[in-house]
């Protein structure tokens, strides 16, 4: 028993502990967001970026999608269970059963929402400025999460979502207790070199530690 309490403990007070501790905001780097809805978070980025020349219409390979999303500004990524995407059509809360089963490993999607202007950063909303380096880190470990189709392009999952502006793509990896929608935001911003928990199974985690990265490299 104690082993369990020590293991959940440490699950759940990760988002205490930072990783990256050092990362410090480039004055005048490029824009990205994390955003959450209390529950769920996204990673917000630029739909195109032209210091790093990243372009995410043509990298999606929807030529719908690049037609209808030309002047929109950004695009919001998240990363999460099947089940629970697909059953929250409607603004509706996944089933019990889905719930219990997501304990175990399941299917994952990408979803992502386009943007027409960036967010207005506020309680569920945290504004960075990222070294361009550090945005390409960001962008390949996103890129690395949509599962590829015979050709090699994102494989479109649905041809709408919950709204006009959003998506799903198919994704890698498998979604578990130990490893949420949270955690994914969590690790990529990890990876990527920037400020993040430990450990983040709870929007909160992810939103606490990136709140505490909004100071400029030069300073002290």
């Amino acid at each position: 028993m104690y082993p369990a309490l020590a293991f959940l403990f440490l699950f759940f007070a990760g988002g205490l502990v930072p990783a990256n501790r050092q990362f410090r905001q480039t004055p005048g780097g490029i824009p990205v967001f994390v955003v959450s809805n209390g529950f769920h978070t996204d990673i917000v980025l630029p739909l195109l970026e032209p210091r790093t020349g990243t372009d995410w219409l043509p990298q999606l390979g929807q030529p719908q999608l690049t037609a209808r999303f030309a002047q929109y500004r950004y695009a919001a990524f998240g990363w999460g269970s099947e089940r629970f995407y697909l059953e929250s059509y409607g603004g509706h809360l996944p089933k019990l059963g889905t719930i219990l089963r997501a304990v175990g490993p399941g299917r994952t999607l990408m979803h992502i929402d386009f943007y027409e202007g960036a967010p207005r950063p506020g309680r569920h909303v945290v504004s960075l400025q990222i070294s361009e380096a550090e945005y390409r880190r960001l962008t390949e470990l996103i890129q690395q999460s949509f599962r590829p189709d015979s050709t090699g392009r994102p494989e479109l999952r649905n041809a709408a979502g919950y709204t006009p502006d959003d998506f799903f793509f198919r994704a890698r990896g498998r979604y578990h207790a130990l490893r949420t929608c949270n955690d994914w935001t969590n690790t990529t911003l990890r990876r990527a070199g920037l400020r993040a928990a430990l450990k983040a199974p709870l929007a909160g985690s992810v939103l606490f530690q990136t709140r505490r990265s909004r100071l400029p490299k030069t300073t002290e």
